[in-house]
């Protein structure tokens, strides 16, 4: 009897999970943990934040069927695939929020824009889906610039809303004989500009932790600990922890305008005795 092949959409590198047997039949150790942290890398989940929205995403719509955004390569355009509402393993319907990639076409990888809160999408083959000023939507440019550049804004029913340079929203417009197109000329957000977002655990923890740690640098670099500061470098004052009496604020304020350095010296200059010198 011929094994059964997993359906699970696989993408180029990726690493494969291969159940290891050791003399007792369980699998190995690292499966098992990740067995027992409830998520694997490769699992499909929901962003509850923009930033978590990065690495391989899959965005569809809940419309009537429902719909998601896919590349098609041979006619390079972008366009709307009907997803199955029943399982044609089981017959059963499928939940709205169970809805993954089949098809690698069907996945974007998402990059983050370098000191902007914008994402760029790309298409497996490497093109950037883009809108122009009145809401035209493709997929046929290698290079990225403004119009390829869309803001992620998490709605209040946990969707998605994309917004393009202009200030315009992605979504869908039925055109004629019932069929539907996708757009990006609405000023506000409504139904047709919801989207649902799967993306996978491995990239949103991963960007979860990055996230955490520049946290922990900002509140580290603002937070002025002038006598901490002292009591470990100062080597003058003979032992004595010299603190100004000056706020703290001339102190960000001279951080924020990038001349920390100096106002350090120069307050050190004015507490110094000059016999120090």
């Amino acid at each position: 009897m011929s094994e059964k092949k997993s359906m699970k959409l696989k993408f180029k590198g990726e690493k494969s999970h291969k159940k290891r047997q050791d003399g007792e039949g369980s699998t190995s150790k690292k499966r098992k943990r990740e067995d027992d942290e409830g998520e694997h890398e490769t699992d499909w989940v929901r962003p509850q934040q923009p930033t978590h929205i990065i690495g391989p995403t899959f965005l569809y719509h809940a419309s009537d069927p429902p719909v998601c955004i896919a590349f098609d390569s041979t006619r390079t355009r972008v366009h709307l695939p009907s997803l199955p509402r029943t399982d044609p393993e089981t017959s059963e319907s499928i939940p709205l929020l169970s809805y993954e990639p089949k098809d690698v076409n069907h996945v974007w990888v998402v990059t983050h824009v370098a000191g902007t809160e914008t994402i760029n999408l790309r298409t497996p083959d490497g093109k950037f889906l883009s809108s122009d000023k009145v809401g035209l939507v493709t997929a046929g440019r290698e290079a990225r610039g403004p119009q390829e550049e869309w803001t992620a804004y998490v709605t209040e029913d946990g969707t998605i809303a994309l917004q393009n340079v202009y200030g315009n929203y992605l979504g869908i417009d039925e055109v004629a004989g019932g069929g539907l197109a996708l757009r990006a000329d609405s000023e506000t957000i409504g139904f047709q500009e919801k989207w649902w977002v799967k993306v996978q655990y491995g990239h949103m923890k991963k960007a979860g932790e990055e996230e955490r740690k520049r946290k922990e640098i900002i509140e580290g670099m603002t937070t002025i600990d002038e006598a901490g500061t002292n009591r470990v470098h100062q080597a003058w004052g003979a032992g004595r922890s010299i603190v100004s009496k000056e706020d703290t604020k001339v102190l960000k304020k001279a951080k924020k305008e990038g001349r920390l350095a100096e106002a350090l010296l120069d307050r050190r200059a004015k507490l110094k005795s000059d016999r120090f010198c």
